[in-house]
Order: C-alpha cells, then structure tokens, then sequence
C-alpha cells in the first residue's frame, strides 16, 4: 500500500483553515491494515470496486479503538481530516452525530449537493485531482457555513487551551460556563468528550515518538506524551489498539 501526504492548494478562503491533512492510499494488492483512531472527522473518497458504484464519499467519525481490516487490491482512497472547530461547518451538523459512525456523503449534503461532487470527483484524471476536488467543495461549505458553529468551536477551542493544565471543573468556571453546558459543546464540536480526545491525543503523540525513532525509551515517550508513568502508556494503548506498544509497531510495520 502505498500512502503519501498532499499539499494544501490554496482555494478561496483556503480548506486548509479546515483540513488538518489530506492524503492518498493506493492498494495494488490485498493487504491487512491496522485503523488507528484518529482525533478528527475525516471526510472519505474511495474509488475501486469496493466502492459503491465505483465511486464513493462518507464522513468517518471519530472512534476510540483501532480496527484491523483487508484493503481490497485497486483501491484508491482520498482522506481529509478535518480541523476539529470546522466539522461542524462542513458536516453540516455536529461532529457528535456521527462520532463512531460512517455516514454517506447523501445523508449530510444532501442528494443535489452530493450527486454535483460525485460528478466532479469522476470528472477528476487522478487522486490528485480527486483531493483537490474534495479540497474546495469543503472550502465551499466553510464559506456558507453560519455563525453558530463558529462560536461552538471557539467556546470548545478556549477549553481545550486550558485542558491540559486545569481540570474540566475549573475550566468551565474560568469561561464563564457551567461544566456541563462546556461538556455538551465540546462534545458537539468535536464529536467525542474532553476525556477521549485528551485519551486519543496522547496516544497519537506518543505514537508518533515512538515510530520516528530517535532512541527515546518508552518511559520517557510516556512523559513527553502526557502520561502519568509508562503503565498508563501501557494500558491506554492496549484499551484502544488492542495490543502493547511493540505489538502494534510491529503490525504496523508489517502491514506497510
């Protein structure tokens, strides 16, 4: 499988105010892949036989577990994670209605606003194309986006600048909010509680330490990351990968 980031292209106000990373897979055979979980909606195009009718786009939600699965051979996929405070906007509702879940593009946009991006999306010579087509139709939902969920996120995004060093209590107090009003918004902005995104956060920042290598031990991954103590890495990993720290390197690493 053959995986590889693509540069942002600059559409009128940009998605990369939105898109967090935009990226292709390309599968010439079968193989197995690990699903990490990852800390933001995602906005997916899949073009092979597995797709519907060739073609395919669906919203995935936010997931607290990894899940293995077989890429069938041909496939070719196109990713956009979406920044957390602009799911709202380019959803089209709030990131906690499809938290967990995979949701057809129809049942989002809409059958009209769906079928015209199906239609560039084939008209597309690559996945190039493919992602920059993707690319500015959520530029375009940004710029119709309304105010409210603008200021949803920007509620959730002063919390989560105060997360790290105060607790759920003492933030809200701070904003002005009672602790569950902030709760509920966060969780409709982001799609998941404070607690699993700090949760999925972590993993992914000592995930990343760990596969570019440098020689850091895993107690010292843990402290960087924000654990209490190599045990918490330990048991975090295994509550969402399913398998210890080594264990899911090495499925990774040969998985390609």
């Amino acid at each position: 499988m053959h995986a590889r980031l693509l540069s942002h292209h600059g559409t009128a106000r940009s998605a990369t105010t939105a898109v967090a990373d935009l990226f292709v897979h390309e599968c010439e055979h079968d193989q197995p892949r690990v699903a990490i979980p990852q800390p933001e909606v995602q906005l997916v195009v899949r073009l092979g036989s597995a797709a519907r009718d060739g073609l395919d786009v669906h919203a995935m939600g936010i997931h607290p577990q990894a899940h293995r699965k077989i890429i069938r051979g041909g496939q070719r996929t196109v990713f956009a994670r979406l920044h957390w405070n602009s799911c709202e906007a380019v959803l089209g509702m709030p990131a906690s209605e499809v938290a967990g879940r995979i949701v057809a593009i129809e049942e989002l946009w809409g059958v009209a606003a769906s079928q015209r991006l199906l239609g560039r999306i084939a008209e597309a010579r690559d996945t190039a194309g493919v992602a920059s087509v993707l690319e500015e139709a959520i530029a375009e939902r940004i710029a119709r986006s309304d105010a409210s969920s603008g200021a949803r996120a920007q509620l959730a995004s002063s919390a989560m600048q105060r997360l790290g060093s105060g607790n759920l209590d003492g933030v809200a107090f701070d904003l002005g909010v009672s602790e569950r009003h902030l709760r509920r918004v966060f969780r409709q902005a982001v799609g998941v509680s404070p607690k699993t995104f700090a949760k999925l956060t972590r993993f992914h920042h000592a995930l990343a330490a760990a596969r570019n290598g440098g020689g850091a031990g895993w107690a010292d991954i843990a402290a960087s990351a924000g654990y209490y103590d190599q045990a918490h890495l330990i048991a975090e990993f295994r509550a969402i990968a399913g398998a210890t720290p080594r264990a899911l390197l090495a499925e990774l690493r040969a998985a390609g």
